[in-house]
């Protein structure tokens, strides 16, 4: 048959039209870029932990004709390896939909990839109120700062505590930690009396504890991850500052307790999760999790379980017609997906509407307080 130039069009745009689809494929191909090596890479490793358990569960469950796998790939937590990896999964036809980044900062610079090329980006952690705000294509099911910061807040109002430190680390994550805190907290009428940001894995909060106990506050608010976290206690345990302590939903990790030993005792936080829930889905979790660590799942590997799951699930609803557009739709139209962190539905901006958990470390544990 003789190509013409009209023929050759035709074919090529019903070539650009063909969707990649999972049925033409031996398996659906997700992204997942997290950090393996590094200084974070014990996040990273928690993650792809919890994707596999969920992966193997959903695999063995003939959901679909053809098995999922995910491509994992190490970010560092670094922005322009972060980048780098976005671009590495857009060019791979065969993916059509992404997880991760774990920090805000590293999610944030591999979005303007997944915003250009058109494709759907789910992360589990990335709670910088901006994030959602990039393009259609990205969604978290994690709660934002503002959420978390709004809440604690209102506790601290409710407790009668009226003057506050804030400190945090210094990265565009701590910035908004400090700022969705202050912000409703001033607006209820309190007073935010010492602020400072420090560089993660400072190894002496000293003076920083000095400074905030100079100015009396009721309570300090922190935004630190549970190694910063263990430390701070530590040295106020140390210093003998008798000063209430909450927290972000980053800090929830028993390895928090362990490290900080009594010095974590009474510090309040917001979580998404606990493993103590007697939920079926929630204590099929923390078994399974159980199999291959010696501690108990916190947050953020539950958040990442979550997000694979709601990943899966919106595969499913787009199949066989799966294509990067009808899986971002499908992933956009999540409604009270029952995951092991609660409910979750995305509004019309791919933000989470889920509630929060207020905790405090009580014996040696993670509680749920009223």
């Amino acid at each position: 048959m003789k190509l013409t130039r009209r023929t050759a069009l035709l074919l090529a745009a019903a070539t650009a039209l063909t969707p990649v689809a999972a049925f033409a494929q031996d398996s659906v191909k997700l992204g997942y870029q997290l950090p393996l090596t590094g200084n974070t890479a014990q996040y990273g490793q928690d993650f792809k932990d919890a994707a596999e358990i969920a992966l193997t569960k959903f695999n063995a469950s003939g959901a679909l004709p053809v098995p999922v796998e995910i491509i994992y790939e190490d970010s560092r937590s670094d922005a322009k390896e972060g980048v780098t990896i976005a671009r590495k999964f857009v060019d791979d036809k065969e993916i059509v939909g992404v997880l991760g980044d774990f920090t805000s900062t590293v999610s944030m610079a591999a979005a303007q990839v997944y915003k250009k090329a058109g494709m759907v980006q789910l992360s589990q952690t990335a709670s910088h109120p901006d994030f959602a705000k990039i393009s259609k294509w990205q969604f978290r099911n994690i709660t934002t700062q503002d959420q978390e910061g709004a809440v604690n807040a209102q506790w601290m109002m409710d407790k009668g505590i009226k003057k506050v430190a804030v400190i945090a680390e210094q990265t565009d994550w701590g910035q908004s930690v400090a700022k969705g805190f202050v912000e409703p907290f001033e607006a209820a009428g309190g007073e935010v009396v010492y602020t400072e940001f420090f560089n993660r894995g400072l190894a002496d909060f000293r003076s920083i504890i000095t400074k905030l106990e100079d100015q009396a506050p009721d309570a300090v608010y922190t935004g630190f991850f549970y190694e910063d976290g263990a430390q701070f206690l530590k040295q106020m345990a140390q210093l003998d500052a008798e000063i209430p302590v909450y927290s972000t939903s980053a800090a929830y990790n028993d390895q928090l307790i362990e490290l900080a030993g009594d010095a974590a005792e009474g510090l309040l936080l917001t979580a998404t999760f606990l493993p103590t829930r007697m939920d079926a889905n929630v204590q099929e979790f923390v078994t399974e999790w159980d199999k291959t660590h010696d501690h108990a799942p916190g947050q953020f590997p539950a958040q990442a379980y979550d997000a694979v799951n709601i990943m899966l699930a919106a595969v499913v609803k787009a199949y066989p017609d799966l294509t990067r557009d009808s899986l971002r739709d499908a992933v956009a139209a999540t409604t009270d997906f029952p995951g092991v962190t609660g409910n979750t539905t995305f509004d019309e901006n791919g933000e989470p509407l889920k509630e929060l958990t207020k905790a405090s470390v009580v014996g040696g544990v993670f509680v749920e307080v009223e």
